[in-house]
């Protein structure tokens, strides 16, 4: 009896493995409810930075370079000295202009003293009256060249001046292109030096005229709202990290460059550790535009048929999956934004239909991330869990 229970307890065992077991429900799907919304468009688009400010600095005079009074890459401020050219001709100049103002009103005396003489003679016809006006002419010919000579006086303390080139803006300034013992001339092409103001600085962000003409079309039908107000924008370094501070839109340039067919939008940034210079390379993302009943589906959601047109996944029916074309011209963050194929209320499968087919019932839950307790991706609504009828 021994050897026969181990036998009798592996039939009874077959027996019972050969029950049926009750019938399995539905596959369930993860589903999102899509819902109209408002949907900020932003753009991400390649800039370059440019200086708020920028001077090249020339000499206004000729002469020899004597000096040079800045450490290159310095700040400097406006007024500043820079250089300075010899000045012992121009200080000639000015010295020769006082003198010839200085005889100028040495004759005016005398003349007008002679103009005063003839008037009192000319009265008892001791002189003719031409002597008398002659007198006359030469007073005022004689107050004219005071006049002169207070110009030339002006004008050569003027080219004195600048024999000292000052710095015309505040900002940091460049290498100097010149030395000690150089001769420059006032009508050179050559800057000696560049100075750029860095704080704040202009973003020039570059957007394509279809894109421009494309929005500015939208925005005439109604279909969107042009974003009002200071709009932000962030940058992104060519070293992929974010740029800490973030910056305002000023102005849309009224031209589109005939060579790269594209629209210049400025920006400004503050700038105050100058992390960035002029001529880098920038991404800039900010928003142009609002859609006042946009539709959102996650990117996960959305494939792509043998023609490469996105398609979804969308409770039908009795539960029954249903494939919907749809058309998606963006993302937005991680959705895609649909403009048709989708309504308010539909129900769009975003996990656990990769080997399921259309018109297969389903049971719709909520997607995994949310059945885990975390809480849905930004602008993404929550589709409550479905129970199924």
């Amino acid at each position: 009896m021994k050897k026969i229970a181990p036998a009798l307890v592996l039939i009874l065992s077959a027996c019972g493995g050969g029950q049926e077991q009750p019938p399995a429900g539905p596959p369930e799907v993860g589903v999102v409810t899509v819902r109209e919304q408002s949907v900020t468009l932003s753009n991400e688009l390649p800039a370059r930075t440019s200086a708020y400010e920028s001077s090249d600095v020339r000499p206004q005079v000729n002469g020899l370079i004597v000096a040079r009074l800045f450490t290159e890459g310095d700040q400097v401020r406006a007024g500043q000295p820079l250089y300075r050219i010899d000045g012992a001709p121009y200080e000639a100049a000015a010295a020769n202009a006082r003198a010839a103002l200085a005889r100028s009103r040495a004759a005016i005396a005398s003349s007008d003293a002679l103009a005063r003489r003839y008037g009192e003679l000319v009265k008892i016809n001791a002189i003719s009256r031409q002597d008398y006006e002659n007198a006359v002419t030469t007073a005022q010919q004689a107050r004219a060249d005071v006049a002169a000579q207070q110009a030339l006086l002006r004008s050569a303390e003027i080219d004195l001046a600048r024999t000292t080139i000052r710095a015309p803006i505040s900002g940091r300034i460049g290498r100097s292109t010149y030395t000690t013992g150089a001769l420059v001339s006032a009508s050179q092409t050559d800057a000696l030096t560049t100075i750029q103001r860095l704080d704040p600085i202009f973003v020039d962000i570059q957007q394509s005229s279809a894109d421009v003409l494309r929005l500015r079309q939208q925005l005439l039908a109604g279909d969107l709202t042009s974003a009002s107000g200071n709009v932000a924008v962030k940058l992104k370094l060519e070293d992929g990290s974010t740029y800490p501070q973030e910056g305002v839109l000023k102005f849309t340039d009224v031209t589109v460059d005939p060579t790269t067919g594209s629209q210049i939008i400025r920006a400004q940034f503050p700038n105050p550790k100058g992390l960035l210079l002029p001529g880098m390379y920038v991404r800039a993302e900010f928003a142009q535009a609002t859609k006042a009943n946009g539709l959102l589906v996650p990117q996960v959601a959305v494939s792509r048929d043998e023609k490469g047109n996105p398609t979804v996944l969308v409770i039908g029916a009795q539960n029954k999956l249903e494939m919907r074309p749809i058309t998606a011209p963006r993302t937005v963050g991680d959705s895609w934004l649909v403009t048709s194929g989708l309504k308010a209320g539909d129900k769009v499968v975003v996990d656990g239909a990769q080997m399921l087919r259309p018109g297969v019932p389903v049971k719709p839950v909520a997607p995994q991330g949310q059945a885990q307790g975390q809480k849905p991706a930004a602008g993404q609504p929550a589709a409550p869990a479905d129970k199924g009828q």
